[in-house]
């Protein structure tokens, strides 16, 4: 099972990523779990210094923009 974090602070572009991801891993057909990291010094952690952040299996895999389903289908994969 994949674990799709979205790092961000619950703001629209955090909600988007998090729309966009979930939606590529249903057309993935993959058994995923998706997470909202809020917490700040948590997102740090990560040392993620823009967000949205993107990570999936607790690799931060893109930073600081919503990429589409498409780029994202590509990083789950």
């Amino acid at each position: 099972m994949k674990k799709i974090q979205i790092l961000g602070t619950g703001c629209p572009k955090c909600n988007k990523l998090a729309e966009v991801a979930d939606k590529a891993a249903k057309e993935s057909g993959i058994e995923y779990e998706l997470i909202k990291v809020s917490d700040i010094t948590e997102i740090m952690s990560f040392g993620v210094m823009m967000t949205p952040a993107l990570a999936i299996d607790g690799t931060v895999v893109s930073t600081g923009k919503v990429p589409t389903i498409d780029e994202i289908k590509k990083l789950i994969a």
